[in-house]
């Protein structure tokens, strides 16, 4: 089949190169074209050095950039990671449309921050979806899904590099072959049932110390490693990532430090204790939580507020 890939990031280059694996002719790439002197996005650079058609995706807006698409005359478009609206008029361009990959189980989680709001929600199982994108965000026609579990150890990293990622390249090479053979689904998604969330930011990332636990624990996690979940020390923020809930209480105010260690130190929570091994001080590198508590000697009975 002769497929067109628009993508970014690491992803769209696994993808890309699968497709090549599985034996189809690939047409041509879409990716965010480099600045000049900047660092290639990974899925340009291995269209480049597959010597295939490149097309910046940004230009897909423009006559000139859709025509360029247009004459690659592919049978079906591959979406790998697009995070930029793109014109209907390039989707429809393949003569077989167009599939795309999202790392929920649609219609739920809608939107460009799915893995994080699932992690964040307590969601206790996630997934993918192949679907075939309309006018809408997320709200096309399913075309496969793919289940996995959410632990209360798991990150939006390792939720999506240890799952989502390789889960969802077999899941669009198995989708090109259903395309292929003429038997890809198209079952409407049950729009009553549809969520969306924001872009997650730090507008949303700010952690309430007096929070049940597990939420402070999911908030934390969904939020490792982007934006960032974010707390205040002396007048500056101070982002967590690694923690784990100790599985049991002590008496005290949320957000008080019970301990200080090496390896990192402990905060009291509503309902719980939290293991903080690892942070990042405003305008610095992540470092050892252990480490920057000594840096700043930090001590057992100050107070996250």
């Amino acid at each position: 089949m002769r497929i067109a890939v628009m993508g970014q990031a690491a992803f769209g280059e696994a993808v890309l190169k699968r497709l090549i694996e599985d034996g189809h002719e690939v047409a041509g790439v879409s990716a965010p074209q480099p600045v000049e002197g900047g660092r290639s996005d990974p899925l340009w650079a291995a269209g480049e050095a597959a010597r295939l058609p490149l097309t910046d995706t940004a230009s897909l807006k423009t006559d000139a950039g859709l025509q360029q698409w247009r004459n690659l005359q592919p049978e079906l478009c591959v979406m790998a990671f697009v995070t930029t609206i793109v014109p209907m008029e390039a989707l429809e361009a393949p003569k077989l449309g167009t599939i795309q990959y999202h790392p929920s189980l649609l219609p739920l989680h809608r939107g460009a921050s799915a893995m994080n709001w699932a992690i964040i929600n307590g969601d206790t199982e996630t997934g993918l979806s192949i679907f075939w994108p309309d006018r809408g965000i997320d709200t096309g026609p399913i075309l496969l899904q793919r289940r996995v579990d959410i632990t209360r150890e798991d990150t939006l990293g390792t939720l999506y590099f240890g799952k989502l990622f390789p889960m969802g390249v077999d899941a669009i090479s198995e989708s090109v072959a259903l395309v292929a053979a003429g038997n890809a689904p198209r079952l409407e998604q049950k729009q009553e049932l549809g969520t969306y969330e924001p872009v997650c930011s730090d507008e949303h990332a700010g952690i309430a110390w007096y929070a049940p636990a597990e939420w402070v624990s999911a908030l934390i996690r969904g939020c490792n490693p982007s934006p960032g979940a974010w707390t205040t020390f002396e007048g500056q923020r101070l982002r967590i990532y690694d923690c784990a809930l100790a599985g049991h209480q002590v008496a005290g105010l949320p957000g008080t430090v019970l301990s200080v260690d090496e390896t990192g130190f402990d905060v009291r929570l509503n309902g719980d204790v939290l293991r903080i091994a690892r942070v990042q001080p405003e305008g610095e590198k992540k470092l050892a939580a252990g480490e920057w508590a000594a840096n700043v000697g930090l001590k057992a009975g100050f107070r996250f507020r």
